[in-house]
């Protein structure tokens, strides 16, 4: 693992700060928070009005005064004191009691694969202003595969693919390390612009944020026909309301165009790893995680591009913060590779 599961095992807490949404597990009780990383402030006066669905809610709704941010981008913190407000907010009076009562307690957080040390520090001062006198940075990848199911801590390859909002991480893990991995940034947000762009530019339509979901649902062939939709939104000539009938397979197009780049960081994960590892995953295939896992055809242009079976997780966004309720509670157990003694 990327860290001692040891040290692991001492945390009372575990935090996933996604670009999308904010997870806290908490040990022995399970999930405690799932609300998007959403935060809407009062610019006058710099009060905090609404956290998570309900500031998620106001976006692109708001007057002049009022701004809703998000203090994540990416998996990063970009901005630590919004975040902290947000995280106070979403966690509730009794566990602060409670962090107080145990000056000595320890959190564990998620970090991208990349993350460099500003990052990594940004994620350890969110936390410790909470009241955290320790906290242990954990690889997004490793802790996503965990809770997965995947057996990481094995000799043998496994392959996962974790999309979230603004990017999208590959890896191949063994011995509860990571062999190769890649970063690219296209997501949820990156199929959501493309599919804004092409509207507009086909319909000259602007589409409302709550407008994609729709087409999603649709593309995947749910919930709507596939004939094609009808979607609203503001006319870029006249400002006026109008409908238009969208075609779904054009927008199908347009989706696979930045998933493409998905496909190139496979191919080059797949060439650094070793030949062995290579024909373990043959086998066994890869598995796809994160929020935007369900991402309408992602699933089968990844199986024709890459000829390896596909597997999606079974609670995909929720993978990375129940890996690390794992190592807290101590569920999972690495090889020991202690010297042989002669």
């Amino acid at each position: 693992m990327t860290i001692s599961l040891e040290r692991l095992r001492r945390c009372s807490i575990a935090v996933d700060l996604g670009a999308a949404r904010t997870r806290v597990y908490l040990k022995r009780k399970g999930l405690i928070v799932d609300e998007p990383s959403v935060a809407a402030v009062n610019t006058r006066t710099g009060g905090l009005i609404a956290v998570g669905t309900l500031a998620e809610r106001m976006t692109g709704r708001t007057p002049s005064h009022i701004r809703v941010v998000r203090p994540v981008s990416g998996g990063r913190v970009v901005d630590i004191a919004m975040a902290q407000r947000m995280l106070r907010f979403l966690v509730g009076n009794k566990l602060r009691r409670a962090w107080r009562r145990k000056p000595l307690v320890s959190a564990a957080v998620c970090v991208p694969y990349d993350a460099d040390p500003l990052a990594e520090r940004a994620a350890v001062e969110t936390l410790t202003g909470l009241g955290a006198r320790r906290v242990e940075l954990v690889d997004s990848l490793v802790a996503a595969a965990v809770g997965c199911g995947l057996p990481v801590e094995r000799p043998e390859a496994t392959m996962i693919v974790v999309c979230g909002a603004a990017t999208t991480q590959v890896a191949v893990l063994s011995l509860g390390s990571i062999v190769a991995a890649e970063r690219v940034p296209v997501g949820g947000e990156t199929i959501a612009h493309a599919v804004v762009q092409h509207v507009r530019n086909e319909h000259a339509l602007m589409l409302p944020s709550q407008a994609i979901r729709p087409l999603h649902l649709a593309l995947s062939g749910a919930g709507a026909a596939m004939d094609g939709t009808e979607v609203h939104g503001r006319d870029v000539a006249t400002g006026l309301a109008r409908s238009v009938q969208i075609d779904i397979e054009g927008i199908r197009a347009v989706v696979q165009t930045p998933l493409t780049g998905v496909l190139d960081a496979i191919g080059a994960v797949l060439r650094r790893c070793p030949p062995d590892l290579v024909a373990d995953l043959a086998e066994r295939g890869i598995m796809l995680a994160g929020g935007s896992a369900g991402l309408p055809g992602f699933e089968d242009l990844l199986r024709d591009a890459t000829g390896m079976p596909l597997h999606i997780a079974e609670h995909p966004d929720t993978c990375a913060v129940e890996g690390l309720g794992a190592m807290l509670e101590g569920s999972v157990r690495p090889v020991i590779l202690d010297p042989l003694s002669p």
